[in-house]
């Protein structure tokens, strides 16, 4: 039967297959930057769902958010509209590793970004499936849905999530399916296989959701959010102060029991799973097996917005029966009598084998297209979002022929995260964490602004209006750091006073501010008392001169490692390189680098597989080919 004849749609700059978290961050990004863009979903009524966690933010996740809004992203904007609790988390430790954590009304937190997304100038958002990919010579020309229109434009960005060959397991249990039971997308996924991208098959989970008028509380500890308002936006002064609490409660003994009795009932452990999971975001199950020892994990209760009586049950997800689903929720302290409202599950779906992406995220196979989020093997809708951005601004940039954006790893999380895709791959689902960023004490969420700000403002993203209030910001802060190390505090009996309440040793001769401020014990208001200023400091500002003057001295040495890393990232290698013909390359190296095709010396240093004496070898390759070049010149 011959195929049929695709009708037109229409044309435009951008389309974004996807409505999730990385599409809603590539499709704001390119219309803001005056791109005429397509956004098409599967369900209208999905736009920005969140299938599992009701929260965003966390150690290193936080951190990605604030990167997002200084970019001039929407994520930070729509939880801090939308949230029902916030917390800054590791406040007992160094500010490399706090952040910002945001529980989400999610019913309201879809609405609010589906709303942004139909009011955006130069953004048509429409319900579609899109089954193939019109390529032609190599480059990406558009769309066709499974109707028969089809779309044109000049880049495509495919952020299907975990929609692609999509498969729901409960038990023994399992039928195609997106997230919450949504259409999964097939042909895509077979599409993009025949096109030639080499596939992986990752699997996820979620816990049941229980309601939540059937909790016995008294049983549970309250966890209720911060008194002192916060945000994840540069742009937000209006503060949410009516908020929710969460709970936590410990599985049992019992609990232990009813896993261990049923693990041959588990996905997990029959062989049903094929797909690798996350290994930082175990089911319970898998918990319970590895460290067998511990005789309790915690559980918290997490409400899913403020109009629904749906708690989140984190820690407890699960691929089990729901027959024993049923007994493993009331073997819990406090959820005795609690009624099951969805059963946990696991999804497999297919993602793409990221190291086949340039630093841009367009692939390397097909010109002009580009994926984000799950699709290419990362796990979180905070990964999911950043990708988005910088796929959405790489895609417009080009398009307009200006030079693309990439950032390094010293830059933010969002360039650990690109990097480590498209360098190193995944064999699982890939989970930003503090330890991954070698840089961490440079990459704080309190200083995102100031690392970021200026790029979004360089690609068309932030406003005139808060790039000069940014600008008040770092002005101010240079302005009151020059303050304290240029006043000189004497060692007077009120300062000595204070020194010994806060348990720290008395002054011996006058010393700057600065200097009196790097003593651990003490804080800028305790320091700022005996130093008078004209006007108010902002406590941003108080924030940014403490931790700046407090850590210089290992803020510095990162510095210097991060030039040192620079000198390896500015040594270029030739795109036409062919590793087989250089002499002394492990064959490992040579395969993996020909893979991964890394764009600088700095990049294929952390291929997985090429050792330090590669690096020397490639060193010396490259140097001799400069030599040759200018002989010949």
């Amino acid at each position: 039967m011959p195929k049929k004849v695709p009708t037109y749609g229409g044309e435009f700059d951008v389309i974004v297959i996807g409505a999730g978290h990385a599409g809603t961050e590539a499709g704001l990004a390119a219309a803001r930057m005056g791109a005429k863009t397509l956004m098409l979903t599967l369900n209208m009524d999905a736009v920005a769902f969140m299938p599992c966690n009701p929260s965003l933010g966390g150690p290193a996740k936080g951190v990605v958010v604030r990167e997002i809004d200084a970019l001039g992203g929407e994520m930070g904007k729509n939880i801090d509209k939308t949230h029902i609790q916030m917390r800054l988390l590791n406040t007992g430790k160094g500010p490399a590793v706090r952040a910002l954590r945001a529980q989400a009304d999610k019913a309201l937190y879809q609405k609010e970004m589906k709303n942004t997304l139909e009011n955006q100038e130069n953004l048509q958002l429409r319900q579609g499936l899109v089954d193939e990919l019109i390529v032609e010579d190599g480059v990406c020309k558009g769309v066709l849905l499974n109707t028969g229109l089809a779309y044109y434009a000049k880049a495509v960005i495919v952020t299907t999530g975990t929609f692609l060959r999509g498969t729901i397991i409960i038990g023994d249990v399992q039928y195609e399916s997106g997230p919450n039971n949504m259409q999964p997308s097939i042909r895509l996924a077979d599409h993009l296989k025949e096109l030639g991208f080499e596939m992986e098959r990752f699997k996820t989970g979620t816990p049941p959701r229980i309601n939540g008028n059937t909790i016995d509380y008294d049983k549970t500890e309250i966890q209720p959010g911060d008194e002192e308002p916060r945000a994840f936006s540069f742009e937000t002064t209006k503060y949410i102060t009516d908020q929710l609490p969460c709970w936590l409660t410990y599985t049992s003994p019992e609990t232990h029991q009813i896993i261990n009795d049923n693990l041959h009932r588990s996905p997990m452990y029959s062989g049903m799973i094929k797909g690798n999971g996350p290994r930082y975001c175990p089911s319970v199950e898998d918990k319970i097996v590895r460290f067998h020892d511990k005789p309790k994990h915690q559980i918290f209760l997490e409400p899913e917005g403020r109009n629904t009586k749906e708690m989140y049950v984190q820690g407890l997800s699960t691929s089990m029966p729901e027959e024993v689903q049923f007994q493993m929720i009331k073997s819990v302290p406090g959820l005795e009598k609690a009624e099951m409202m969805r059963p946990g599950h696991a999804i497999e779906y297919d993602a793409i084998v990221p190291t086949q992406l340039w630093p841009t995220l367009e692939t390397k196979r097909i010109e002009n297209l580009y994926t984000a989020g799950q699709i290419n093997g990362t796990s979180g809708y905070e990964e999911a979002g950043a990708q988005g951005i910088m796929a959405g601004i790489n895609a417009v940039r080009k398009i307009q022929g200006k030079e693309s954006v990439v950032l390094d790893r010293s830059d933010g999380y969002i360039g650990v995260l690109i990097d480590d895709l498209v360098t190193k791959g995944v064999d699982e689902p890939y989970r930003l964490l503090t330890s991954r960023a070698e840089y961490r004490l440079l990459l704080r969420h309190d200083n995102a602004d100031l690392r970021l700000t200026e790029i979004g403002y360089k690609v068309g993203l932030i406003s005139e209006e808060r790039y000069e209030r940014f600008l008040r910001k770092k002005e101010a802060i240079e302005k009151e750091k020059a303050r304290f190390q240029n006043t000189i505090v004497k060692p007077t009996e009120a300062l000595q006073k204070m020194l010994q309440e806060k348990n720290s040793s008395p002054m011996k001769e006058a010393v700057s501010a600065a200097h009196l401020l790097k003593r651990p014990e003490l804080h800028y208001e305790d320091v700022a008392r005996f130093i008078p200023s004209e006007g108010p400091v902002s406590p941003e500002v108080q924030e940014q001169v403490e931790i700046q003057i407090k850590y210089e001295g290992y803020i510095a040495k990162q510095m210097e490692q991060v030039e040192r890393m620079k000198k390896m990232e500015e040594k270029k290698i030739p795109e036409d390189i062919d590793y087989h013909q250089i002499t002394g390359l492990a064959t490992e190296a040579r395969y993996q680098l020909s893979k991964v095709r890394p764009l600088s010396v700095g990049q294929a240093s952390r291929v997985s597989g090429v050792n330090p004496s590669d690096i020397s070898i490639l060193l010396v390759y490259l140097e001799q080919g400069k030599l040759a070049r200018k002989k010949e010149a």
